[in-house]
């Protein structure tokens, strides 16, 4: 299985983000984040749905984060992990519950 980058998502440095970061759960997506440069990895499994499928929630993930990246700064390495709920879900849902789950963690305002 690949990320929308193109990376392993068994490659060392999204492995370590899995082993070493915190992981804040939510209704859509699961936010991994550890310490790090800013890196980001997108993950759609087969649960999401098909190819299709599969895509668009990348292309969600990666949409949303871009509006929610600002206001956590730069120190992080992060892995969003698309849930099934995310299926039929618009940008702004994500950014919402991103910013939600994440204001208590890291989040700047």
């Amino acid at each position: 299985m690949t990320c929308a980058n193109g990376v392993s998502v068994r490659s060392p440095d999204v492995q370590r983000v899995f082993d070493e970061g915190h992981p804040v759960h939510g209704s859509r997506v699961v936010v991994f984040l550890a310490p790090g440069t800013g890196a980001v990895a997108y993950v759609a499994g087969r649960k999401v749905g098909n190819a299709v499928r599969r895509n668009r929630a990348r292309r969600i993930l990666r949409a949303a984060w871009l509006e929610v990246a600002p206001r956590i700064g730069n120190g992080y390495d992060a892995v969003l992990v698309a849930r099934e709920a995310i299926r039929g879900a618009k940008t702004q849902d994500l950014v919402a519950e991103m910013s939600q789950l994440l204001h208590g963690e890291i989040m700047h305002p």
